[in-house]
């Protein structure tokens, strides 16, 4: 392993779904993370992952630029995990990663990864594309050699997208808005690496943008579907039509979760890798399909408990 006991990587938002894996990765290749978040209790569980005086946490707002600025003090790599739905978008994803460019370049830090996503542009049709687009432009202007990752939809044991599904599966009838849409579901280990490696690595991947998703393309009844397999629910499959996805974006919720005129906007279009940009075969990371880690964590939603299903396979082989 190579000797990166002066590397100190200051992560914001890595408290997180996503921010967890990076940070371990972190910590198992030696570096020094810093947790920076508006309320750093939540990232505690981290602390068991590296040694002694290995992770620090740090109380700060993006859209501050001094808590920022002060987040950053001796750190040798930045990364920017954070990012919302609502009213505080473009304070966020672009004022806010605006700021953290700005202080990363003044902190003389080597590499700043910005964590965007796939369809991000500033003339998207959905504030949500277009923030995440106009917040590239303000990093890439404040520190050139900073990495973008536009990650596809990301699933892993504490996501909000397939443990959303199996827990609405449990209702009689299981509801599909854009069921053509296409997807390529990431594995959040496998992107949570990538994010590591560039910032650890700014020599090879420092002024690049990648788009990140996994080893299928899966329209969105496909991939409900593939989730009623791994839980064994069979509720009644309900596909809605388009008109019906706009009524209810515009009440605000679908049956089990919200639903945003902007997140239906970005429903129907999707989140495929363009193609044209490198992805996890760039970091030498083979992606991990859904089906071989899903039941880690869909089992709990499977009839009888996570291990009932596994009982009968067993007791049929002998």
């Amino acid at each position: 392993m190579v000797d990166r006991s002066e590397t100190l990587v200051t992560v914001f938002g890595g408290g997180g779904f996503i921010g967890r894996y990076v940070c371990e990765y972190l910590l198992k290749n030696g570096a020094r993370v810093r947790i920076a978040q508006r309320n750093p209790r939540a990232a505690y569980t981290i602390q068991p992952l590296g040694q002694v005086g290995q992770v620090g946490y740090e109380r700060a707002d993006i859209t501050k630029p001094a808590s920022v600025a002060h987040a950053l003090r001796g750190a040798t790599a930045a990364i920017n995990l954070c990012g919302v739905f609502g009213k505080n978008m473009r304070s966020v994803h672009v004022d806010g990663a605006a700021n953290v460019a700005k202080a990363a370049s003044a902190a003389g830090c080597r590499s700043l990864v910005q964590i965007s996503a796939i369809g991000a542009d500033p003339n998207g049709e959905a504030y949500y594309a277009r923030t995440k687009g106009e917040g590239e432009a303000a990093v890439r202007k404040a520190f050139e050699r900073a990495t973008v990752v536009r990650p596809s939809l990301v699933f892993g044991p504490e996501d909000n997208l397939t443990n959303r599904f199996a827990g609405m599966a449990q209702l009689p009838v299981l509801p599909v808005l854009a069921p053509g849409s296409k997807f390529q579901p990431v594995y959040v280990r496998d992107l949570g690496q990538a994010i590591a490696m560039a910032a650890l690595d700014p020599q090879r991947f420092g002024g690049q943008t990648f788009e990140i998703g996994g080893p299928q393309m899966m329209t969105m009844l496909e991939l409900q579907r593939a989730i009623l397999e791994m839980t064994e629910q069979n509720p009644e499959v309900a596909v809605l039509p388009n008109i019906a996805g706009t009524i209810l974006s515009k009440l605000g919720f679908l049956p089990g979760a919200p639903l945003t005129a902007d997140q239906w906007i970005m429903l129907q279009q999707g989140s495929v890798p363009s193609g044209r940009l490198p992805g996890l075969e760039a970091f030498g990371i083979q992606p991990t399909p859904l089906a071989a880690v899903g039941y880690e964590w869909l089992g709990r939603y499977h009839k009888g408990g996570k291990f009932a299903g596994r009982r009968i396979n067993l007791t049929a082989t002998n």
